[in-house]
């Protein structure tokens, strides 16, 4: 039997359809006996929705409220509140961050100048050892028969004098 039963479709006050098919008493189905028989397929009833998925009542659109009623002239309100408090937020967290830019460059400047001063104390100590080491070689001549064991010039004894 090719003929497909008439279908009478309801949707229940959570916005699901539900099928319902008339049967014949001629049916192959036992229950069948007489009348409406429900299906148990879903339907959404706005299958543009969200996938399937039940929005929550804050997302949930209302219908527009009237431009003169207190409700919406409350709303409004909070959000004009809520919009300049995010602004203020933005500019504060603005002035932060240029004041922070602010300290990080005098930091680095003053890190630059230190960097200058001990590359030229570097130098001169450089200079100074460099110097002290010729002067050292070339006052320190090792006696020519006697072996590496005499004390060095200008040592002290082991008491100190």
């Amino acid at each position: 039997n090719s003929r497909q039963p008439p279908k009478h479709t309801t949707a229940d006050h959570n916005g699901v359809s539900v099928i319902q098919s008339q049967t014949h008493a001629s049916s192959a189905l036992p229950a069948a006996a007489g009348g409406l028989q429900q299906v148990p397929q879903l339907i959404p009833a706005n299958p543009s929705g969200a996938g399937g998925k039940a929005l929550p009542p804050s997302k949930m659109k209302k219908p527009p409220a009237d431009k003169d009623s207190e409700e919406y002239r409350q709303r409004r309100e909070r959000n004009n509140l809520a919009v300049k408090k995010s602004r203020m937020r933005s500019k504060q967290k603005a002035l932060d961050t240029q004041q922070r830019v602010n300290e990080l460059k005098e930091e680095n400047e003053r890190l630059e100048a230190k960097i200058k001063l001990l590359s030229k104390e570097l130098s001169v100590l450089k200079d100074l050892f460099l110097e002290h080491a010729h002067n050292l070689a070339d006052n320190v001549q090792p006696p020519a028969g006697t072996g590496a064991s005499s004390p060095a010039p200008n040592s002290t004894s082991a008491n100190g004098q």
